[in-house]
């Protein structure tokens, strides 16, 4: 089957993208609005970018009801920080309470019971319940698309803060099997680790 993606619609667009671009890592980003009110909201479309500086991105769509931009884009352009909270298992459901548009003075720590904790860096708190933390200084804002519906930014931000819970961090690496990773999927479905495989690079040096 060829699918031409300017013959369909965007949410149809949006169902084959989120159905194979699988598994998604999911970022929940806290911030912060001008007047201070505490906003936290998941989202998929999130990757590492950088190490040096070390630099992340997501991607805050527009809402599907009315095309208007999400609260977790305007409260960062108006304080350019935020704070990348990792996703467990344990948190998932915590997580899934906060994904809603909510009204902007509405405080989704308190929708999800979820508890804020002050960041060192960053104004917008981290969250207490996730293993991993990450303050965020905003580095670019690129719109992408129309301002409607289907249409996002994709915002990249330098972390100038981590925060690691000390049961992962071993060595100088995490251990994955103790965090615990949720990953996003379509519709209501998600997935963790379940097996994990290992497969070697291959080196173009010759061997000795």
């Amino acid at each position: 089957m060829v699918i031409d993606p300017r013959e369909i619609s965007y949410k149809e667009r949006y169902k084959i993208m989120i159905g194979t671009v699988v598994p998604r890592p999911i970022a929940f980003v806290s911030t912060v609005s001008a007047d201070g009110i505490p906003n936290l909201a998941p989202f998929s479309y999130f990757t590492a970018i950088a190490a040096e500086p070390p630099t992340l991105c997501f991607a805050p769509g527009r809402r599907a009801v009315d095309g208007e931009r999400k609260d977790t884009l305007s409260n960062i352009e108006a304080t350019g920080e935020f704070v990348v909270n990792v996703v467990t298992e344990e948190i998932g459901p915590a997580m899934n309470a906060t994904a809603v548009d909510f009204p902007p003075e509405i405080d989704e720590f308190e929708v999800a019971k979820l508890t804020p904790l002050p960041s060192h860096v960053v104004r917008p708190p981290r969250v207490k319940e996730s293993p991993v933390n990450m303050e965020c200084k905003l580095h670019q804002i690129v719109p992408i698309g129309r301002p409607q519906a289907g249409g996002a930014a994709l915002v990249i931000g330098e972390i100038v803060m981590f925060h690691v819970a000390d049961n992962l961090y071993e060595e100088g690496r995490i251990n994955i099997h103790e965090l615990k990773p949720l990953g996003r999927l379509a519709g209501t479905e998600y997935t963790t680790l379940g097996r994990i495989i290992s497969i070697e690079r291959g080196s173009n040096q010759p061997k000795k």
